[in-house]
C-alpha cells in the first residue's frame, strides 16, 4: 500500500504543470488535422475540444475553466465554470480555446492554434458575460507609452519613436472585420502598414509582443476569452496589453455591469490576470508565423508548440512526434 505526501502537493501551478497541458494543446491539434480545408469548422472544433477534455482529465490538478470558448456562435465548447483535472495538486484558473481560427481551419488558411492559458486560483478575470473586448497589444517598448484610448495615430507615432524605427516601416495587425474599416484607414493615413487578420487574434497579439517579430502591435475588437488568454502569455513576453469592454448593446453592458466588470475602463495585464504565475501553452493546428502546424510525415505526426512563463519569463519550443497509427 502506497501513501501521498500531501506536502509533496503544490498549492499552486508549478513549471512541471507545462508539461501536462501541452500534451492537451497537441491532442487537440491531431484531432483538428482531418478537417483543415474540409470547409467545416464545427467539426474541427468538436474533435479538438474532445480531445483537449479527455487529456486535462489526466492531469494532477483541480482547473477551472473561467474562460472557455463557443458561446458566440453555439460552436462545441468546453464551458465556463465547468472543472477538469484529477482534483489532486494546484488549484487554478484556466482559459481554452481549443482551436484560436475555427475558420482558418476550416478554409485550411494559416495561424490556427490550440491554446490554453493558466493561472493561479481566482486571479483571472472571469469576462465572459461581454463577448468582446478592444485591445492594444505591443512589446515591451509600449509600456508606459501607449494608452489604449489615445487615437491610433498617435499610438504609432508613440511606438515608432519608442522602437527608433520610422513609422512607414510599422506594421499594425487588425482583424480583418467591417467594424475595422475606419480603423483600418486610420492606420493607413498615419503612415504605418496593416497586417489583416481572417481570424486568431491570439497570434496577432503574441507576434507584437515578440521581439523577432515583424508585426509591432494588434489592436482592436475581438474576443474576450482570447484577451484574457492572450494576458497570460504578455506576462511571460513582458510586453504590454490594454483592452476595454466592448458590449454589443446596453443589455450585454448591463450584464457585464452585473457580473463585476467596468465599462468605459482600461484593464491592464495585472487586471486581466493578477498573478505572475502563469502559463500560455499553445500548439499549432495549421502553419503560421509563430508555429509549425500537424504534418504527417510516413509513420509519424509531428506537432510544434511553445511553452511560456510569466514567473520566469521563459519561452520553450517543444516538437512531438506521435505514431499516426495511434491516432488516425
Amino acid at each position: 500500500m502506497t501513501t501521498t505526501n500531501a506536502s509533496a502537493i503544490p498549492l499552486n501551478p508549478d513549471r512541471n504543470l507545462a508539461m501536462e497541458l501541452v500534451r492537451a494543446t497537441e491532442a487537440a491539434a491531431i484531432r483538428a488535422y482531418p478537417f483543415i480545408g474540409k470547409g467545416d469548422k464545427i467539426a474541427a472544433d468538436g474533435a479538438a475540444v474532445d480531445a483537449m477534455r479527455g487529456f486535462l482529465a489526466t492531469v494532477d490538478f483541480s482547473g477551472t475553466i473561467v474562460i472557455g470558448e463557443g458561446e458566440k456562435d453555439n460552436a462545441p465548447m468546453l464551458f465556463n465554470g465547468e472543472v477538469v483535472g484529477t482534483g489532486r495538486g494546484p488549484a487554478c484558473d484556466i482559459a481554452v480555446d481549443p482551436i484560436d481560427g475555427t475558420s482558418l481551419t476550416g478554409a485550411g488558411r494559416q495561424n490556427a492554434l490550440s491554446v490554453i492559458a493558466v493561472s493561479d486560483s481566482g486571479t483571472m478575470l472571469d469576462a465572459s458575460s461581454v463577448f468582446y473586448m478592444n485591445k492594444l497589444v505591443a512589446g515591451a517598448e509600449g509600456v508606459g507609452v501607449l494608452d489604449i484610448r489615445a487615437s491610433i495615430g498617435d499610438n504609432i507615432r508613440a511606438l515608432a519613436k519608442a522602437k527608433g524605427k520610422p513609422v512607414g516601416e510599422m506594421s499594425i495587425a487588425v482583424l480583418d472585420r467591417p467594424r475595422h474599416e475606419q480603423l483600418i484607414d486610420e492606420i493607413r493615413s498615419a503612415g504605418a502598414g496593416t497586417r489583416l487578420l481572417l481570424d486568431g487574434d491570439v497570434a496577432g497579439g503574441i507576434n507584437a509582443a515578440r521581439y523577432e517579430s515583424r508585426i509591432d502591435m494588434c489592436v482592436g475588437i475581438g474576443g474576450s476569452p482570447e484577451g484574457i488568454v492572450t494576458a497570460c502569455a504578455i506576462k511571460a513576453l513582458g510586453g504590454f496589453i490594454q483592452t476595454m469592454m466592448a458590449p454589443k448593446d446596453d443589455a450585454e453592458a448591463a450584464k457585464g455591469i452585473a457580473a463585476g466588470l467596468k465599462m468605459d475602463y482600461v484593464y491592464t495585464a495585472d487586471e486581466l490576470v493578477s498573478s505572475d504565475n502563469t502559463f500560455f501553452v499553445a500548439t499549432g493546428v495549421t502553419d503560421g508565423a509563430m508555429l509549425d502546424g500537424v504534418r504527417r510525415k510516413g509513420p509519424i505526426i509531428r506537432t510544434d508548440s511553445i511553452i511560456l512563463r510569466g514567473r520566469s519569463g521563459t519561452i520553450r519550443r517543444v516538437q512531438a512526434d506521435y505514431l499516426a497509427e495511434r491516432w488516425i
